[in-house]
This record gives structure tokens, C-alpha cells and sequence, in this order.
């Protein structure tokens, strides 16, 4: 039970994942007996009710390497000494991947759990603090009664909140009336319990100054730690910055422990017990932990975000291939067959960061035979063509003036600049609205300084670290063809750069209001650096900036829609010199949409084609405002990995990305 004085709750919550990016197969062993056998002895010895969260593929390996621990980790659990708390069979990041493949997660994570430790956990913790507002009904769906997630970033971009409620239990809703209760993690404070242990702070300044600065209102509880147990006795080997292994972190950590357990001020409680205060004043508060600024918030400093299990080094490859997979299982068999179990695993975080290149070349293998049994060819598209001996229908107006190349069917018009790499100038959907919908922002356009240069609309930007930025800006002599099969007109042009050259292609429908986009890169090598495209700016002047918003999927089945409110953002910001984005969209139903109350625009990209991972940038500018979106296809961050580049064969990797944009009424969109 909460103490109802001033006295301070404490958790403490360890992660364990055996899947860990940087540690091999064959030192699974010593970290069970250096990191994993010490919790066990904390739980036993110290009887505090830690928590220990596990992956069922984790609790498998652990299994058939050491029996003993798994029948000691169950005997603590019966004997009510350690709290057991689930997360799904593989660390997925659940609002990057689609809605069944989280639906399948949870439920074989079930199943491990079931089998190997007899309990059905209740408390979840959310992967990697990887949250999107599509995760709330998966938990409950199934079976979790709460979530551990973090405090510190959803709080960066809600001010409205009480910081007293991140001492408090909460509920994170979803965004179709479903909540669950949130217990909350803190990044501060697990980062300072490391350094604490790593003998960088010293007694006084941990527990007098930090520890017992959260002393204060009653019945507030405190998670002291909930990271990693890997990193405790042994060094993953991620970082060159590691600290050195002096001394026995596992007996400074018991020390550290006892020392809290024995002042009045502190009380060791279990993560189920925080939820006893879900009737406090402080407690109990829907909120909702995403935001349009953030709106898949992740752990930690902003270094660490979704783009580093999207898009950066090779995520766009391997993501592409699980997407392919994942197309034809579903097709097959339901989630309950035990191939979607294996799709989980090759899904997992870790394949996506610091993975070694041994393990990387495995999990390569393992793809591509998942992918054989289930007759899958790895999509390796090209750009579309006409027919030059087909002449253009006569439902077809074009006109060339000067640079300008315009073509104008029944339901659409759209203008193209052939001395800037064919980016769309203006673009009319006829039958939506009279004013063009998106298009580019000529120089003053806006009437500041810092917003008077050419925004463009449709174009690709590449940028190497350190080299000058590449993008497809350029000359082209425009060749226009007719597809009848397809009925659609393909504009083509070509640019040369220092990398290569680039395709650049622009379709539009005869009978239909779409339009396609499509860039090809003939790059002979593997190059690191971050790569947008497929970029949409709405006109200003066509929608109403106080009901504006964008809406896609983040790993669940139904929209997420985020309201601009007058905000100013942008998900494409670099955060150093080494981290060339901040967040993104996961886009996982391959559908963005961007509007307002009247119409909207829809943009959708195939997943198993290239997974794109979605970006929005919006800023009010004077009485106007700025909203455009880009697709990415790489960012650069300290995982981004040459030598596992270089793994990749250049003539494999994907090099082709294709869009399509359509408008409707909103109505037909959102309903």
C-alpha cells in the first residue's frame, strides 16, 4: 500500500533483452551470470519487490541457457519477491509497424509468458518508450491493466500539465475514447541511478540532493530506475564514451538499495501498488502523452528518436523486406500461426541500432528465408513509362511556356517547372476546390526576413555529412508519354549530380484525380546521409489555418489526428551535428493526410515498396502560416553504420521512392 505521509514510494523496474543490438550470441551466457543472476539476489536477499521486464523471446533464450535462473525468476514471482511486467515476444517499436504485427506481439508474447513463467503479466512496458496514442487499445485488447511509460518527453510539449502529476498514476488515452492507466518512467532518473553506480556522483549528491529533492506532497511514488540491465558489471560495447568496469556495480547497486530501505523517508513498493493512487487529486487525469510537435515520443534526450528504427543506416532495407513479409502472411494465415512470431523477432528494435555486423548478416539471412518459405520477392521497383509510339489522349491539355510545362485534364491541373527538376508549382484538384491545394511558395512570398526564400513543392534533397547538399533541382528537358494500360501521362526528366544521376518522374491520371510521384537514384555506391523527398506545401490561402491539422497511423488501426492549434514545429530539425532529424510519422497504414474542415489532401506511399517514414513541418508566419510535408527515406544518427552499408549490395539497395497525392472532401476522408 502507499504510504499516506510524506514518505517517498520508490520502484525500481530492470529491462533485460537478450537481443540486445550490441552484444553477440555467444555473450548471452556471461550476461546472464553478470547481470541477470544479481537481480534474482537483489529480489531474494534485499526484499524489496523489484520488477523485472522481459520479452518472451528474451525468457526463451534465458531458458535454454540457464534453466535454473528462469525456475528461480519463478519462484520469486509465487513468493510475491519480484513483480513480473511484459512488453510482447520481440522489442518491437510499435508505431512503426503495422496493427497486426503489434496485435501478434502482445499475443505470443502471451504465450511465452504463459508457458514458461505460468502468469499473464498486467503491466506493460512500453518498448523502448517508443508511444504512439494507437498503442492505448492494444494493451487492452490484450489484457493489460497499465503501461509504463516515460514522463519526461510527452511533459516537453504539454505545459498545461501539473508537474506534481509525474509522481502520480495517470491515464494515456487513445484517441477513440479508450484510456489505460500509466505509471511513469523517468529518464533523469534512470540516467543518474547509472551514473550513481558508475561512481560519477558521489552519496550525498545522488540521495541528498537529487534523490530527496522529490520528497513532498503525500502519496507521491518515484521510479529510481527502469533501463537496462545489461549495463550494470558489463559493457555492451556501444559507445567508445563507455565508462570503464571497476569495480562490482551489482554490490554497489545493493548497497545503494539497503542504505534506501533503511531511511524512513523512502519505501520500496511494487509497480501494481502505485495504482492504489489513482484516486488521489493528483491522480487519474486523461491525458493524452502525444502531440502534433512529437507525435511519437521516445526516451531520453531528443538524439534518441523513432527515426533510429525507421530510417537511418540500413532501416529502410530491412523495414521494407518485414513490410513485404508482412503483405503476404497476412494474407496466408492469422496472427495466431507461429510465422508471424518469427516476423516478430526479424521486426525487433535492436536489428536497427547498434547491431554488430555478424548479427546484421544473420538477421539478413534469416529474412531472406522467412521470405523464401513464404514465396516473398523482395521488391526492387523502377520507375514507370509510357509508350512513346502512343500519342497523348485528347482528354489531355498541355501547354509549354517558357519554363513552365502545364497539364490540365477534366479533374485535375497541375503546373511543373522544367528548369527546377519538374517540381510542381501549383497543383488544382478542379473538382474540390477552385483555389490550387499545393505547390510551391515563390521568393517573398512571405514577408520575413527569415521565410522570403523559394519553398519548393515535390523535390528530393539529399545531404552527405560534410559534402555539399544534392538535390534534383535542376534543368531537365521534359519527355512526356502515355501509358494506356494505367491511363496516365508520366512527365520524365533526368539531373545529373556528383553522386549520380536522378529520375525524376511526375504522373497524373486521365480519368482520375491523382497524381504520382516518382525519383530513381542511379548512385553507384552506398551513400551515408539523410534523403527527403516526395515533399507537399499546402497554399496558404486554400485552408483554414484554426481547423487545420494532419492525420495518419501509428501502428494502430485507426487515424491519428493532430490538430495544428497555432503551433510551430518541425519533425525534419536536425539535433546536432549527428542527428539529422528529431521525430517522425510512422505512416503505417501508408497514408498521410493534411487539410482542414472543408478539404483535405491525401498522400500514400507503399510500405513494402520503400517505408518512408513520414515529417511535418508547420510555423505561423505573421498572419500566415507554412505546412509542409516530406517522406524520408534516411537519417543520419550514431547507429547510422557504414560498414553495415556496405553490407548491403548497392545494385539491391533500395533506391527508388514513389508517392501519390489525391484531395477530397472531408467527408469522404475522415468522415
Amino acid at each position: 500500500m502507499l504510504e499516506s505521509s510524506n514518505c517517498l514510494s520508490l520502484t525500481v523496474l530492470f529491462h533485460l533483452n537478450l537481443a540486445f543490438s550490441s552484444i553477440e550470441i555467444n555473450q548471452r551466457p556471461i550476461v546472464l551470470e553478470q547481470c541477470y543472476w544479481p537481480i534474482l539476489k537483489l529480489a531474494s536477499e534485499l526484499n524489496i519487490p523489484l520488477a523485472i521486464e522481459a520479452t518472451g523471446y528474451t525468457l526463451e533464450v534465458a531458458a535454454e541457457l540457464d534453466p535454473k535462473w528462469l525456475d528461480q525468476l519463478r519462484d520469486l514471482i509465487a513468493q510475491g519477491k519480484c513483480q513480473f511486467i511484459g512488453s510482447g515476444y520481440a522489442q518491437i517499436i510499435g508505431p512503426i509497424v503495422p496493427s497486426e504485427v503489434n496485435t501478434a506481439n502482445l499475443y505470443w508474447g502471451h504465450k511465452v509468458y504463459e508457458k514458461l513463467l505460468g502468469i499473464h503479466p498486467k503491466i506493460a512496458l512500453v518498448n523502448e518508450q517508443a508511444y504512439s496514442a494507437s498503442l492505448v487499445s492494444h494493451y487492452l485488447k490484450a489484457g493489460y491493466e497499465g503501461i509504463v511509460m516515460e514522463w519526461n518527453n510527452p511533459y516537453r510539449y504539454h505545459n498545461e500539465w501539473n508537474s506534481e502529476w509525474r509522481y502520480y498514476p495517470q491515464y494515456a488515452c487513445g484517441q477513440n475514447g479508450e484510456k489505460i492507466p500509466v505509471i511513469w518512467n523517468n529518464s533523469i532518473a534512470f540516467q543518474k541511478f547509472q551514473h550513481y553506480i558508475y561512481g560519477e556522483l558521489d552519496r550525498d549528491e545522488y540521495i541528498n540532493e537529487y534523490i530527496k529533492s522529490h520528497l513532498g506532497q503525500k502519496g507521491r511514488s518515484f521510479m529510481l530506475y527502469g533501463n537496462d540491465a545489461e549495463v550494470f558489471n558489463f559493457r555492451p560495447g556501444r559507445y567508445g564514451t563507455e565508462t570503464r568496469l571497476e569495480s562490482d556495480e551489482w554490490q554497489r547497486i545493493y548497497d545503494l538499495l539497503k542504505n534506501l530501505q533503511e531511511e524512513s523517508q523512502f519505501k520500496f513498493i511494487s509497480i501494481t501498488d502505485v495504482l492504489e493512487n489513482l484516486s488521489s487529486p493528483f491522480a487519474g487525469h486523461n491525458l493524452s502523452l502525444e502531440s502534433s510537435e512529437d507525435p511519437i515520443p521516445v526516451k531520453k534526450q531528443r538524439k534518441y528518436n523513432v527515426t533510429r528504427w525507421a530510417v537511418t543506416g540500413t532501416d529502410l532495407e530491412i523495414n521494407s523486406q518485414c513490410w513485404s513479409i508482412y503483405k503476404t502472411l497476412k494474407q496466408q494465415v492469422s496472427y495466431v500461426d507461429p510465422l508471424w512470431q518469427e516476423l516478430c523477432y526479424l521486426w525487433g528494435s535492436d536489428f536497427r541500432t547498434h547491431i554488430t555486423p555478424k548479427r546484421f548478416t544473420e538477421h539478413q539471412e534469416q529474412l531472406r528465408s522467412l521470405a523464401n518459405r513464404l514465396g516473398v520477392v523482395f521488391a526492387h521497383p523502377r520507375l514507370q513509362t509510357g509508350n512513346p509510339d502512343i500519342s497523348l489522349p485528347p482528354q489531355l491539355k498541355t501547354e509549354r511556356l517558357n519554363q513552365w510545362l502545364t497539364l490540365e485534364t477534366e479533374k485535375i491541373k497541375i503546373r511543373l517547372n522544367c528548369d527546377r527538376g519538374l517540381y510542381i508549382d501549383r497543383l488544382w484538384f478542379k473538382e474540390v476546390s477552385p483555389r490550387w491545394l499545393c505547390g510551391s511558395l515563390r521568393h517573398g512570398y512571405y514577408d520575413d526576413i527569415d521565410w522570403v526564400d523559394h519553398h519548393f513543392c515535390g523535390h528530393l534533397v539529399f545531404q552527405p555529412p560534410g559534402s555539399p547538399c544534392i538535390d534534383d533541382l535542376q534543368q531537365v528537358d521534359p519527355v512526356i508519354q502515355f501509358d494506356p494500360d494505367e491511363g496516365k501521362v508520366w512527365v520524365t526528366g533526368r539531373v545529373n549530380t556528383p553522386l549520380g544521376s536522378i529520375q525524376k518522374q511526375v504522373g497524373i491520371g486521365i480519368d482520375v484525380a491523382q497524381v504520382d510521384l516518382g525519383y530513381e537514384l542511379n548512385f553507384p555506391e552506398n551513400i551515408m546521409g539523410y534523403l527527403r523527398c516526395g515533399y507537399v506545401l499546402l497554399n496558404p490561402q486554400a485552408f483554414d489555418l484554426k481547423t487545420l491539422f494532419f492525420a495518419t497511423h501509428n501502428g494502430g488501426e485507426y487515424l491519428e489526428k493532430f490538430p495544428l492549434n497555432d503551433k510551430s514545429f518541425d519533425h525534419h530539425k536536425s539535433v546536432s551535428a549527428m542527428v539529422s532529424s528529431m521525430c517522425g510519422l510512422g505512416v503505417t497504414e501508408g497514408r498521410v493526410i493534411l487539410g482542414d474542415c472543408y478539404h483535405q489532401i491525401e498522400i500514400t506511399i507503399d510500405k513494402a515498396e520503400a517505408a518512408l517514414l513520414g515529417m511535418v513541418k508547420a510555423q505561423l508566419i505573421g498572419n500566415s502560416y507554412f505546412l509542409q510535408l516530406g517522406f524520408s527515406a534516411r537519417e543520419v544518427d550514431e547507429t547510422a553504420k557504414q560498414d553495415l552499408f556496405d553490407i548491403i549490395d548497392p545494385q539491391k539497395s533500395l533506391s527508388v521512392y514513389r508517392l501519390s497525392i489525391t484531395a477530397q472532401a472531408q467527408s469522404s476522408i475522415l468522415g
